[in-house]
C-alpha cells in the first residue's frame, strides 16, 4: 500500500519551515482507496515568493487547522504505507519535523518518483513534475497545489508501475510492508483479487516472485492456482505469502507481459526454458511460373515467416479460411496435391493459378494483400486495444516491423504527437515470441484498432 503525498511550504530556513497543505492519496497500486486533503496554519509567516507560487496566503490560513489537529489523521492514513512523493526526502523531512515538533517520532519507508523516473524514464529533459508529466502526456491541474500535484504524482506513479518490469517497486514494496510477510490463509488472499484482465504474480514472504501468469479473471485463476493438487500447485499453496497483480485491460498486453516477464524474472514455478508457444508457421516462395506460393510448415528460425501457429491444424484453418477470403488456389497453397488443376477450379472456383491460366501477376496481387494484411513486417503502426477503465485505450507500438512495447493514454488527453506516444510506451523485448503472439491475437480479434503511420 502506498500513500502519495504532496506537501506546500511556507518556505524559510532549513528546518524552519512550515506546511500550508497537504494532500494525501492511499493507493493500493491499482485505485484509490482513501485521501486527505487540508490547508495547514503554519503559525508562521509565508515567503513572499512561495505565496506567488501556490496562491495560497495567510488570510486563506487563519481558519485553517493547526498540524496538531490533522497530526492524528495523517499518522492514520499513512500506516503501514510507503510514502511516495516527487522529491520524497524533502516532503518526508519536512513532515518528519511537524510531528518532531510535537514530541511524535514519525517514520515510514519511502520511494521518490524523481529517482524512478530517472531510472525508468532515462533521457529525459527535465524531472520537475510539471514537466516530467507534460512530456508524458499526462494531465494536470492546480500545479503547485497539494492536491492537483498528488494527483499527478498518483498517474506518475502508476505509470512507472507499468514501466518497472523487472517489478522491483512491488517486491520491494512487499518486504517493506508487514502485512504482507503474515502467512495469509488462501481464502483471505482470493477475497483480496479483483476479476479483471491481467498479469498476476505469486510471492513468498521475502518478496521474491515464484510464479507469474496471465488470466482474463485473475480471482478465478489463483483459485483454481490453490484448489488444484497437481504438484506445482500444492508447491505454490506451500510458499505463497501474497499475490500481486498487474490490471492491462487488453488480453494482448497481458500475454505480452506475461511472456516477457517469465523471461525476465525466471521465476521458480515457471519453466525456466520454455518451450516456443508457436511450432508451425506460413512461409512463402515463387515457383518456376513466377507464382507466389504459401505453405504451412514447422516453424525453422532460421527463414522469416509471414505469421505463425500454436499447431498445424491452427495453421491449416487458416490458409483455408484464405483460400476463400482472397479466392486463392487451392494447389498453390498446401491444401490440394496434384499435377493438374486443384479442386475449387473443378468447380469454377478458383481462377486457374493451378493451371496457369490465371496471369501470375493478377493472382500475385490477392497473395500480396494476405501477407500485407497477416504480417507487420517493415511496419510502422500502432494497435489500440482496451484499457483499463472506460476512458483509456492500451496502445502497441511497432516500428519498422519491431515491436517496441506498450502504453495507456487517457481518451480527454488525444496523442497525435509520436514523440509523446513513444515517451508513454514502455520498452519491450521484440522477439519471435511477441511476434506471435501479437499476429495471432489479430488473427482472432478482427475489430481491434490498427493506425498505420509515417
Amino acid at each position: 500500500m502506498y500513500a502519495i503525498l504532496d506537501i506546500e511550504t511556507t518556505g524559510g530556513k532549513y528546518n524552519e519551515e512550515g506546511i500550508t497543505e497537504i494532500a494525501i492519496y492511499k493507493y493500493d497500486g491499482h485505485n484509490i482507496v482513501d485521501q486527505f486533503i487540508s490547508l495547514i496554519n503554519p503559525e508562521r509567516d509565508i515567503q513572499p515568493f512561495v505565496v506567488n507560487l501556490t496562491g495560497i496566503n495567510s488570510n486563506m490560513l487563519r481558519n485553517a487547522p493547526k498540524f496538531y489537529e490533522v497530526a492524528k489523521r495523517i499518522v492514520e492514513i499513512t500506516d503501514e504505507c510507503i510514502l511516495v512523493a516527487h522529491n520524497a526526502q524533502f516532503d518526508y523531512r519536512i513532515l518528519c519535523t511537524e510531528f518532531r515538533r510535537l514530541g511524535f517520532d514519525y517514520k515510514r519507508k519511502s520511494l521518490c518518483t524523481v529517482e524512478l523516473a530517472k531510472d525508468l524514464i532515462p533521457g529525459q529533459q527535465s524531472y520537475s513534475l510539471g514537466k516530467l508529466v507534460r512530456s508524458l502526456g499526462i494531465p494536470v491541474a492546480d500545479r503547485h497545489r497539494a492536491a492537483g500535484d498528488a494527483m499527478a504524482t498518483v498517474k506518475l506513479f502508476k505509470l512507472l508501475l507499468d514501466k518497472d518490469i523487472s517489478k522491483t517497486i512491488v517486491q520491494q514494496s512487499i518486504r517493506l510492508n508487514p502485512k504482507h510477510q503474515l502467512e495469509p490463509r488462501h481464502i483471505d488472499i482470493i477475497e483480496e483479487l479483483p476479476s479483471i484482465t491481467g498479469v498476476y504474480y505469486i510471492h513468498k514472504a521475502d518478496g521474491q516472485i515464484i510464479y507469474i501468469g496471465k488470466s482474463k479473471n485473475i480471482k478465478k485463476r489463483i483459485n483454481q492456482h490453490f484448489t488444484s493438487t497437481n504438484q506445482k500447485s500444492k508447491k505454490i499453496q506451500a510458499q505463497v505469502s501474497a499475490v500481486t497483480y498487474e490490471e492491462t485491460g487488453s488480453e494482448l498486453i497481458a500475454l505480452l507481459k506475461e511472456s516477457e516477464e517469465i523471461k525476465k524474472n525466471k521465476p521458480l514455478y515457471n519453466r525456466a526454458l520454455r518451450r516456443s508457444i508457436f511450432t508451425h508457421a506460413l512461409y512463402s516462395f515463387t515457383d518456376d511460373n513466377n507464382y507466389i506460393n504459401l505453405k504451412i510448415d514447422i516453424s525453422d528460425g532460421r527463414k522469416k515467416p509471414i505469421t505463425t501457429f500454436s499447431n498445424r491444424q491452427s495453421g491449416k484453418s487458416f490458409i483455408t479460411s484464405a483460400v476463400n477470403e482472397y479466392n486463392l488456389c487451392q494447389k498453390l497453397t498446401g491444401l490440394y496435391k496434384t499435377k493438374s488443376s486443384c479442386f475449387n477450379y473443378d468447380i469454377k472456383e478458383c481462377q486457374g493459378a493451378c493451371i496457369q491460366k490465371e496471369p501470375a501477376d493478377s493472382y500475385n496481387k490477392r497473395v500480396q494483400q494476405l501477407i500485407t494484411k497477416n504480417s507487420y513486417a517493415n511496419k510502422n503502426m500502432v494497435i489500440l486495444d482496451k484499457g483499463r477503465a472506460v476512458d483509456e485505450r492500451s496502445v502497441i507500438l511497432i516500428e519498422n516491423g519491431v515491436f517496441q512495447g506498450v502504453g495507456y493514454f487517457n481518451l480527454n488527453y488525444q496523442i497525435n504527437n509520436i514523440d509523446i506516444l513513444k515517451s508513454i510506451i514502455t520498452p519491450m523485448q521484440n522477439n519471435r515470441d511477441t511476434q506471435h503472439i501479437i499476429q495471432s491475437y489479430l488473427r482472432k480479434n478482427k475489430r481491434v484498432k490498427t493506425i498505420l503511420f509515417n
